[in-house]
């Protein structure tokens, strides 16, 4: 079937528009039709001309204000431009006008997703699967759906199903091995995660061979290499003195966690680039450790600490803040921005939170705020929220060494789910983490405490982007003395 629009209308667009005519998409509906007008529009958009698309869609809607169709066409053309909230819009209006379509609710369950509405996008699945649309992406939009709602093992079978019925869906792969990970099934989580590695444009390639457990490496020498974000590193690198314990341990990091990670026992060799590896026999990435090792839930390496803060520089900063009066709490409110590569979903939006959320703390006597707010987020400090006192030295700390060892003389560290929280667990610090609604895996469904840092306390939103409420349990539990 063809599905590109006709050569000769868009000529007679382009025509038109070198032609100084002011609406020639009107003039091609007006020719054209109602139902003519939306096949070429949909042709438009499949063909890479979704402005066009869009503005042919809005024509229509002007027309015929009570066609479903126009509307969730529109509602597709607006989510390809970036436009989410204007997009969900749309689709409501088309479930509205015709709410026995089940491609439309599909599309507004996916709309909410980009939105945060998790709640909305499992009612929006679960109508489309009512009116008998059981495809692949409704059903793994249904499973998105559940596991972003903290509902995880519904998501499970969900899951299985859309990946089932496609299984050449790699980010589905990915996304269902981060449920089973969260419902605390590592057996069969970490092989299912390994579905990340399929997903990664970055992923090296050393002609040496992958060990993920699978062989003896006795006496060999391994690589293990950094991968996704700074925590991911400082929460796996556990692994290593395990792994040292076979093999001679060469591990290949970023220039930010060099420092820190040289004083991690049986590490032999640090490499920051590839361009100076030494010889070795086989590699693994950081995060394939925990299956190369057979995690469970109760095998978990989690004795703390493990990472070491240098003791001459953590005692200068001790000196410095012990010098101040109070608790000394140090604050971190914000990730590093990025998409996730499986789904290009945006986690840092909702992970991260203004610094502004944090005012309440200054109702509560006693404290000595500290920044360990890196990047552009750090900004946020010169604007302080009204009576909030918080000391910034970030533009002392030039590497994870630096934060480790002001960590290390802090009290307390209260952090977003970031790089910040795994390295105040990883020295063993008390850690509180605040988390968005749709947690991380890592953090497994129902828990207030972690099996990979004893010293952490977890505080969840209770409805997503709820972090005044958030908030209200931390000011209580420092007013408790906790």
């Amino acid at each position: 079937m063809e599905t590109s629009p006709d050569p000769k209308l868009l000529a007679a667009i382009d025509e038109a528009s070198r032609a100084g005519r002011t609406d020639p998409l009107r003039e091609l509906s007006v020719a054209l039709g109602l139902e003519q007008s939306l096949l070429q529009a949909w042709r438009m958009r499949d063909g890479g001309r979704v402005e066009e698309a869009r503005r042919l869609f809005e024509i229509l809607i002007e027309r015929e204000p009570n066609d479903s169709r126009a509307h969730n066409g529109l509602g597709v053309a607006l989510g390809d431009t970036g436009f989410r909230a204007e997009a969900l819009r749309c689709f409501q209006c088309a479930v509205s006008l015709n709410p026995r379509d089940g491609p439309f609710w599909n599309n507004l369950g996916v709309a909410q997703l980009r939105v945060a509405a998790f709640e909305g996008a499992v009612r929006s699945f679960q109508n489309a699967l009512d009116l008998g649309h059981d495809a692949a992406e409704v059903q793994s939009g249904y499973a998105i759906a559940l596991s972003r709602s903290g509902r995880h093992l519904e998501a499970l079978p969900r899951f299985e199903r859309a990946v089932a019925m496609r299984p050449d869906d790699r980010t589905t792969k990915y996304l269902h091995s981060e449920s089973v990970l969260a419902s605390g099934d590592f057996e069969r989580g970490w092989p299912l995660y390994e579905a990340r590695r399929q997903l990664s444009r970055t992923e090296p390639r050393f002609g040496r061979p992958l060990w993920l457990g699978d062989f003896p490496i006795d006496g060999k020498t391994i690589l293990v290499c950094h991968e996704q974000g700074m925590g991911d590193s400082l929460q796996f690198c556990r692994y290593v003195p395990l792994l040292a314990r076979r093999a001679k341990v060469v591990l290949l990091t970023p220039p930010g966690l060099a420092r820190l990670l040289s004083g991690l026992e049986g590490v032999s060799e640090i490499v920051v680039g590839e361009d100076a590896l030494p010889d070795f026999d086989a590699w693994i990435p950081m995060l394939s450790l925990p299956l190369a090792f057979g995690t469970t839930a109760s095998t978990i390496p989690a004795a703390v600490p493990y990472l070491h803060a240098d003791a001459a520089q953590s005692g200068a900063w001790r000196d410095y803040v012990d010098s101040l009066p109070g608790r000394k709490i140090g604050l971190a409110w914000a990730g590093t921005a990025y998409r996730v590569p499986a789904s290009g979903d945006d986690v840092d939006k909702r992970r991260s939170m203004p610094l502004l959320e944090f005012g309440p703390l200054a109702a509560v006597p006693g404290l000595c705020l500290v920044s360990l707010q890196k990047g552009a987020p750090s900004a946020q400090a010169r604007t302080q929220p009204e009576g909030l006192e918080l000391h910034d030295w970030t533009e002392d700390l030039e590497d994870f060494a630096d934060t480790a060892a002001l960590v290390e003389a802090l009290d307390l560290v209260i952090s977003v789910d970031t790089s910040v929280a795994h390295l105040a667990g990883a020295l063993g610090k008390p850690v509180w983490i605040l988390n968005r609604y749709d947690q991380c895996w890592r953090w497994l469904v129902g828990r207030t405490d972690s099996p990979w840092y004893p010293t952490a306390r977890l505080f969840r939103q209770r409805s997503p982007g709820d972090w005044a409420g958030v908030i209200r349990d931390v000011v209580e539990a420092l007013r408790a003395g906790e």
